[in-house]
């Protein structure tokens, strides 16, 4: 009872599992548009990869906004948006380099190898986000 009581009164870990629920809305539209843009429009995987990735970011960054981060440290929602877009480009920087070597040289379908690099940019996206723009 105590753990839970802990749990609960614990705004960091409240907030990484509200982030865990909005980062599964944004990857069902980041997996759906890689699948879709993949295996319908025939693009390759890591062009696909980048486009779904940065509606799954919009998407993510919108919904963290309202309920996963109560305030931004940044006082101007402008600086605020471009340091997300700077920190949003080296996640996706990390998952394409992620996604090419899982899929490339471990040999795994380009699926398995997104849910792999999806969870490590999860919880890199989170920290750094929650480091230096969101209290």
């Amino acid at each position: 009872m105590i753990f839970l009581e802990t749990l609960k009164n614990n705004k960091l870990i409240n907030q990484f599992l509200r982030y865990v629920v909005v980062g599964g809305l944004a990857f069902v539209v980041d997996f759906g548009t890689l699948f879709i843009l993949t295996e319908y429009a025939h693009l390759y995987y890591l062009t696909s990869s980048a486009v779904s990735f940065i509606l799954g970011l919009n998407v993510n960054y919108f919904l963290s906004k309202k309920f996963v981060f109560g305030s931004s440290r940044l006082k101007s929602v402008h600086v605020e948006y471009v340091a997300i877009i700077f920190i949003s480009l080296t996640g996706l920087l990390l998952n394409q380099l992620l996604l090419w070597f899982i899929t490339e040289k471990l040999g795994l379908f380009y699926l398995y190898s997104k849910l792999i690099s999806a969870a490590i940019v999860l919880v890199y996206n989170f920290a750094i986000r929650k480091i230096t723009v969101f209290d």
